[in-house]
């Protein structure tokens, strides 16, 4: 049984602003290992000066990555609910945190050589599972925070701050390691210790803005469960969740529309700078500015939807974001002339972040407050257990048409089933408390 002295705030209560900045800006400590390390920076170094070929490269990282998914889908759950038994959070995330904080810095070991491919594995693997597993106890800590009326607001500023975050720390990573031909550490190029240094700079970055969060947020009571006995305790609560799944079947809807969205986002993400520079011809500088411009995009978008998330509810603010991404993805795919595919790019880059942040704010009103970190556990999972479909079909449906545009239009799939499936989910917003 949940304590029975779990805090929610109710409307009119007054709400702990400092713990709630210290919350958002979480969010922005660890944009920068997403962002650096799984994005732009790491991802690129493995595959071009560690495995030293691009094709191999690929394959090899996605092997990587996708091994870490499927562990992050399968135990995501079932961490939430022990932490649901055993009443407390913040050690989950700290710990978590640490881990990829370390794993973060570890990666400094990894020279330019064919030899550091398992070395590479294990760290970035690790920091993959701990980023992600924080997260989970990351969200689950909002509906403690913020008054329903205001949770959309909280969770569209916060994932604003995560895309400005991880910007910025692009940003002093290449102009303040990478590209200067004196750095000012003086690091040996040769030994790509400019690169590797800015491994390290994620490991510091995601460490000082996430103490904040460890020092300032409060956490839920212990349930005086030891970890043996809350972990016994997690997993009859997840098979009870699942016995009686019917109680829950409007999140489990939304869990499913998720789980497809989120398939077509990823995939735009994932080949987006293939298509751009495929079909419209964009070197590696452009696509780099595109992607800046794209999460300079999102972040406003998560800022400015913040508001209309409490105004019309997240389920709704879903929809609208579902139809925008939509209608300007088919543009993207129609359109001819770069200039037009960049005034498409940022325009479909306004709703990605409302869909993000509308996603978590919804789950954060609708979860029953004992079961709050094992619904985002699943909703973890939604983000992950299917995540190989988009790329598959999207490569498959290419190498049939011989058509990037073809490839490309199986996005739109995704996006409407999700947007269908969340049709059917109830308008109503409210933290249950069964």
């Amino acid at each position: 049984m949940p304590p029975s002295n779990v805090y929610t705030p109710s409307s009119g209560t007054p709400e702990n602003t400092r713990a709630l900045w210290s919350w958002a800006l979480y969010d922005w400590a660890n944009s920068a290992f997403f962002t650096i390390v799984l994005t732009f920076v790491f991802a690129q170094y493995f595959s071009v000066s560690v495995i030293q070929d691009d094709v191999a490269g690929t394959r090899a990282w996605g092997n990587i990555v996708g091994i870490a998914g499927v562990c992050i889908a399968i135990l995501a759950p079932v961490l939430g609910a022990i932490a649901d038994q055993s009443g407390r959070r913040k050690p989950w995330l700290i710990t978590f945190t640490l881990l990829c904080v370390i794993s973060s810095a570890m990666l400094w070991t990894v020279t330019p050589d064919q030899e550091q491919f398992w070395n590479a594995a294990l760290w970035v693997g690790l920091g993959t599972l701990g980023a992600e597993f924080a997260f989970i106890f990351y969200n689950a800590m909002l509906p403690d925070l913020a008054r329903p009326e205001r949770t959309g607001r909280w969770s569209g500023w916060a994932w604003g701050l995560g895309y400005v975050g991880g910007i910025a720390s692009l940003v002093v990573a290449l102009y303040g390691f990478i590209e200067p031909d004196s750095p000012f550490l003086s690091l040996n190029r040769d030994e790509a210790e400019h690169v590797r240094a800015t491994f390290v700079l994620v490991a510091v970055w995601y460490l000082v803005f996430a103490l904040p969060a460890f020092f300032f947020i409060p956490d839920r009571p212990a349930t005086g469960l030891g970890m043996v006995e809350a972990t016994q305790a997690g997993f009859k609560q997840l098979k009870d969740s699942i016995s009686h799944v019917r109680q829950y079947r409007d999140i489990v809807r939304f869990l499913i529309a998720r789980m497809l969205y989120t398939d077509g986002l990823a995939t735009i993400f994932t080949f987006g700078g293939v298509y751009a520079a495929g079909t419209f011809n964009m070197g590696p500088t452009e696509v780099l500015q595109f992607a800046i411009a794209l999460n300079v995009t999102a972040g406003l978008g998560a800022l400015g939807f913040a508001w209309v998330d409490d105004a019309l509810g997240g389920r709704n603010t879903i929809l609208l974001s579902l139809a925008g991404l939509g209608c300007s993805a088919l543009a993207i795919l129609v359109v001819e002339g770069a200039t037009a595919f960049w005034v498409w790019g940022m325009v479909l880059g306004i709703f990605v972040g409302p869909l993000q942040s509308a996603s978590r704010s919804h789950l954060a009103r609708v979860a029953p407050l004992h079961l709050q970190t094992q619904m985002f556990g699943l909703f973890a999972f939604s983000g992950k257990a299917t995540a190989f479909a988009g790329p598959l079909l999207v490569g498959w449906v290419t190498a049939v048409t011989e058509s990037q545009r073809w490839g490309m239009s199986t996005i739109l799939v995704f996006l409407v089933i999700g947007f269908v499936l969340m049709l059917k989910v109830p308008k109503h917003e409210a933290v249950s408390s069964s």
